[in-house]
C-alpha cells in the first residue's frame, strides 16, 4: 500500500471512530458557535439575489419535497437542499472562514440536507462530532495542497475544490456509512472537486455557486456510496489523475492529511465574520478604525488613506471595481472606505444604495494600494492615516476581529445572528434557534430544533 492511501485509509478511520466523547469540550463550545453563526449567514442570504434566482431555477424541477430550504418555507430534494442552502450560506460573506476556507457554508448545508434521509434520529452530540469531522477533513485536504495561499493563489478556489471531501464525510456520518462506504465517498467526492477564482476580475456572482456546488457534491457522494458506487481508494496517491498530483503538483503535502489527527482539531482555527466582506480585508478595518479612534478624527479630518498589503492580497482583494455587491465585498478598498465614511462594514454598508454614495465613491478614490513584496502572502496589510492637518500614523492588525485570537464575544455573536436572521424568520424563532443551539448537545434530536429554519 502507497503511502497516499494509507494516509486515505487513516483518515476514513478517524471519521467513522472518532465519538464525541473524544472531541474537547472547548471544541464542542466552538463548534455551536460556527452552526449557529453559519445558520443566521444561510438565513438572510436566502433572501439574495443569487440564492433567490438559484431557486427559481432549480425549484422548477419538481423534485421530491423532503430537505428544508432554509428561510423560506419550502422543501426540496436532498441535493438540490445542499445547492440552494449552501448558496445561501456564503452569499452575502457573512460565513466563517479558515477552515477549506468558508467551510461552514459547505459542512453544514449538507448535513442538513441529509437529516431526512437518516433512519434514526440525530442527536445533538451526533449532530456536532459530524460538523467537527467535516471541518477537520475539508481543512486537513486544503494543507495537503500545500495550504491557502498556495492552492487559491494557483486559481483553485479552496471553499469547492477541498470543501466537498468535508460535506461529503459529514453528510456520510450522519447516514451511518461503514468504512468502505466513507472511502468511496471520499474518492467519489474528487471528481465532484472544482471551482475558479476567475470570478475576481469582474465581480460575478460564481463565487457564491461554489459553497453550494461543493454541499451538493458531498451529499451525492455520501449518497452514491451508500447505493453501492464506489470511488478510488487511493485518491490522493502521486499518480496520474490523482487529486493532489492534479490540483497541487508542485505544492502537494500529503502528510498534512494526517498529521496530528484527533489531537489538532482544525475547526479551531476559524474564524467567524463580524464584517460582511472577504476575510483578506478584516484587518484593515479593524486597523482603519483603530487609527481613526487613536487620533480622534472625525470622518471629514482624513486626508487620504494607504494601503500596503503583500502580492496575493492585492490580486485577490486589489480589484478597482466596486459597483456589484461581489465585487465591492471582495474589494480592500470598498472595505477600508466603508469603515471610513459608515464606521462599520456591515452587510448594511454594502447595500446598492451605498455602493453609489458620493462620499463613498469620494473616499475610494483617497485610498492607494501599495504593493510589498516583503510581506508574506498570509501577511496581514499595514494602514497609514494621512490627516488633513498632516498628521500621519500607520497600523497593522496581525489578528482581525473574529479570529480564533481575538474572537467575537458571546454577545458580539448573538447579536449578529439575531440582525441576520430575522430578515428571514421571525425574532420569536431566531430567538429560540440561539438559545436551542447553546444546548445543542443536549438535544436528542436536531429535526425539532431545526423546524425554526422554516
Amino acid at each position: 500500500m502507497s503511502q497516499c492511501m494509507d494516509f486515505q485509509s487513516q483518515l476514513v478511520a478517524f471519521v467513522c471512530d472518532t465519538q464525541f466523547d473524544d472531541l474537547p469540550a472547548s471544541l464542542v463550545a466552538r463548534t455551536k458557535r460556527h452552526i449557529i453563526d453559519t445558520l443566521g449567514a444561510g438565513l438572510v442570504g436566502a433572501t439574495s439575489e443569487v440564492a433567490k434566482d438559484m431557486a427559481a431555477i432549480l425549484l422548477t424541477e419538481g423534485a421530491a419535497p423532503i430537505a428544508a430550504l432554509w428561510g423560506r418555507g419550502e422543501k426540496t430534494s436532498p441535493r438540490n437542499a445542499a445547492l440552494l442552502n449552501g448558496i445561501a450560506a456564503h452569499a452575502l460573506e457573512l460565513d466563517d472562514t479558515g477552515g477549506c476556507d468558508h467551510s461552514g457554508a459547505v459542512v453544514i448545508p449538507a448535513m442538513l440536507a441529509v437529516l431526512p434521509l437518516c433512519e434514526k434520529p440525530v442527536s445533538g452530540e451526533e449532530f456536532i462530532t459530524a460538523v467537527v469531522l467535516g471541518y477537520d477533513v475539508a481543512r486537513r485536504v486544503l494543507e495537503a495542497c500545500g495550504g491557502y495561499s498556495a492552492h487559491n493563489g494557483a486559481g483553485w478556489h479552496s471553499t469547492s475544490t477541498c470543501g466537498v471531501f468535508g460535506a461529503a464525510v459529514a453528510a456520510g456520518r450522519l447516514l451511518a456509512l461503514n468504512s468502505a462506504q466513507i472511502s468511496a465517498a471520499l474518492g467519489i467526492a474528487g471528481s465532484f472537486s472544482g471551482g475558479l477564482w476567475a470570478f475576481i476580475h469582474d465581480g460575478s456572482q460564481s463565487k457564491k455557486l461554489h459553497a453550494g456546488r461543493a454541499a451538493e457534491g458531498g451529499v451525492l457522494a455520501a449518497l452514491s456510496a451508500q447505493a453501492g458506487i464506489t470511488g478510488p481508494t487511493g485518491l490522493f496517491e502521486d499518480h496520474w489523475g490523482g487529486f493532489l498530483k492534479t490540483l497541487a503538483p508542485t505544492t502537494a503535502q500529503p502528510r498534512a492529511l494526517v498529521a496530528d489527527l484527533g489531537l489538532v482539531w482544525k475547526l479551531m482555527r476559524c474564524s467567524i465574520k463580524p464584517y460582511a466582506s472577504c476575510r483578506g480585508t478584516h484587518s484593515a478595518i479593524d486597523a482603519t478604525g483603530i487609527l481613526l479612534a487613536h487620533l480622534g478624527m472625525k470622518t471629514e479630518d482624513v486626508e487620504r488613506i494607504e494601503v500596503t498589503m503583500s502580492p496575493f492580497l492585492q490580486e485577490m482583494c486589489g480589484d478597482e471595481k466596486i459597483s456589484s455587491l461581489a465585487a465591492a465585498q471582495m474589494s480592500i478598498r470598498y472595505a477600508v472606505a466603508a469603515r471610513w465614511i459608515y464606521g462599520h462594514a456591515g452587510l448594511d454598508a454594502y447595500g446598492e444604495q451605498q455602493r453609489r454614495d458620493p462620499a463613498l465613491l469620494d473616499a475610494i478614490s483617497r485610498i492607494s494600494l501599495n504593493v510589498d513584496a516583503s510581506f508574506s502572502a498570509d501577511g496581514e496589510p499595514e494602514v497609514t492615516l494621512i490627516a488633513k492637518n498632516g498628521q500621519r500614523l500607520s497600523h497593522c492588525v496581525d489578528i482581525a476581529l473574529g479570529a480564533p485570537g481575538n474572537p467575537v464575544s458571546d454577545q458580539q455573536l448573538q447579536d449578529k445572528f439575531i440582525s441576520l436572521a430575522t430578515r428571514a424568520i421571525s425574532l420569536p424563532k431566531a430567538h429560540e434557534l440561539w438559545a436551542k443551539a447553546l444546548a445543542l448537545e443536549t438535544e436528542s434530536s436536531v429535526d425539532e430544533w431545526l423546524e425554526n429554519l422554516f
